[in-house]
């Protein structure tokens, strides 16, 4: 039986939240700006824009020009990483093939992953591009059936991708606040078979950190299907044993965790698995075959490359390196998590997660229960400050989120919390805010 009276629902091509206890799978076969200065700034924040140039690295992020992105993606990134796109090259330029190759093999480095079981297949666009690569090129065309385990928007995207290409899916759908349970993941497994299984290792909507591992070994007692994850938001922070619990195929973009600037993706793939879905895929653009033989055979994309982007990823991944890798990077997330949560905690904001979730990417946040408060105006006025937070992505709940991600420190969040004090303020909120 489920604990605490949690919903889900397995179903095909349509979510149907079952009653409580109620496990069976049911089908349908349905296809702030250097003139404006004000009181929330504090000492604090002109003794930060007054550091000399080696300042410490607490103080780093907060004296670089322009707003800052307390978002999901796309992210801030370092000068470094933005003055590596001022050079220009040709797709076909020796420099540029080799910019391809390290970025390749550096991230499989990142991965932990051995490279003769494992290659690294970047492609232009967004991360839902390699996304939809992975579903329409790795699906069995004939007998293909995924078993979607989804507890937030991003996990309902690779639902709405198997329904664009008529793929065959079960979707298992939790609260938007909890993690995928194991135990429902087990009985959908008893009772249908399945050649691919998708998770989200981070739900970026809610920051609900997602038992990878733990399913990852469940699939391996129950069968061999396709596993797939989503590591869109945690890739290059948050540690994760690819080999140890069967990650078949992990997806990441360039301005996520790696602090690289938007306009690729790239899918970390079992070369075995990936070479013996040759054919299968649904679309051109998106053969993730043909896009890592053309890489392998010439280097080359098959089709224009994000050339600028790409250099400034080279540098990113170097810079991740110097900061202590997928560690040294966490530390970094994790202290600023921390501030965040001290400081809101003291305004009064209350989160929507509880104690259970550790996770360190993204914290979202309950409207305060203020008739004063108003999100567009919170937001706008923040904005007015060079602080830009993000809305909540919730079906059934009000809230915003703050990310702790990219090329923010410490000092960037003391800084943000002082200006939601601030705008709290100005709205006339009562602090303590109301949750």
């Amino acid at each position: 039986m489920m604990k605490h009276g949690a919903k889900f629902a397995c179903t095909h091509a349509k979510t149907v939240h079952a009653g409580l206890g109620q496990h069976n799978l049911t089908q349908d076969t349905r296809g702030l700006t250097p003139s404006r200065i004000f009181t929330c700034s504090t000492a604090r924040y002109f003794s930060a824009t007054s550091l000399p140039l080696n300042r410490n690295r607490d103080q780093e992020g907060i004296h670089n020009s322009g707003k800052k992105l307390f978002t999901p993606g796309p992210l801030c990134t370092s000068k470094t990483v933005k003055e590596a796109m001022l050079l220009d090259y040709g797709s076909r330029d020796t420099t540029f093939i080799e910019t391809v190759k390290y970025i390749r093999e550096k991230l499989l480095d990142v991965a932990g992953v051995d490279p003769s079981q494992y290659t690294c297949v970047p492609l232009q666009g967004s991360g839902t591009y390699a996304l939809e690569a992975v579903i329409s090129s790795t699906v069995p065309r004939q007998g293909g059936k995924v078993l979607v385990l989804a507890n937030g928007a991003y996990g309902m995207r690779v639902s709405r991708i198997c329904k664009a290409h008529n793929i065959d899916h079960v979707l298992c759908r939790f609260p938007d606040e909890e993690k995928v349970r194991v135990e429902v993941v087990e009985e959908a497994l008893k009772q249908d078979t399945f050649t691919n299984v998708s998770i989200v290792h981070c739900e970026t909507s809610s920051g609900v950190i997602n038992p990878v591992e733990d399913v990852g070994l469940l699939l391996k007692r129950y069968t061999d299907a396709t596993y797939f994850v989503d590591a869109m938001s945690s890739f290059g922070a948050i540690p994760l044993d690819m080999v140890a619990c069967g990650v078949d195929y992990l997806v990441s973009s360039a301005n996520k965790c790696i602090e690289g600037i938007p306009g690729f993706s790239y899918v970390i793939a079992n070369r075995e698995k990936l070479f013996n879905s040759k054919g299968w895929s649904r679309t051109l653009s998106f053969d993730l075959v043909e896009q890592c033989e053309g890489l392998d055979q010439n280097g080359q994309f098959r089709f224009t490359p994000p050339t600028h982007v790409m250099l400034a990823f080279k540098q990113a991944l170097i810079e991740l390196e110097q900061e202590g890798g997928v560690k040294g990077r966490a530390r970094r997330y994790k202290e600023n998590r921390s501030v965040l949560r001290d400081g809101m905690t003291k305004l009064g904001f209350r989160e929507l997660l509880d104690d259970s979730h550790r996770g360190y990417i993204i914290t979202s946040y309950h409207f305060p229960n203020d008739p004063n408060f108003d999100f567009k105006t919170f937001y706008t006025r923040l904005g007015d400050l060079d602080q830009v937070i993000y809305p909540g992505k919730m079906t059934e709940v009000d809230c915003f989120r703050i990310g702790n991600i990219g090329h923010l420190f410490p000092a960037d969040m003391r800084k943000l919390l002082d200006c939601i004090e601030h705008v709290c303020n100005e709205m006339r909120l009562k602090i303590p805010i109301v949750g």
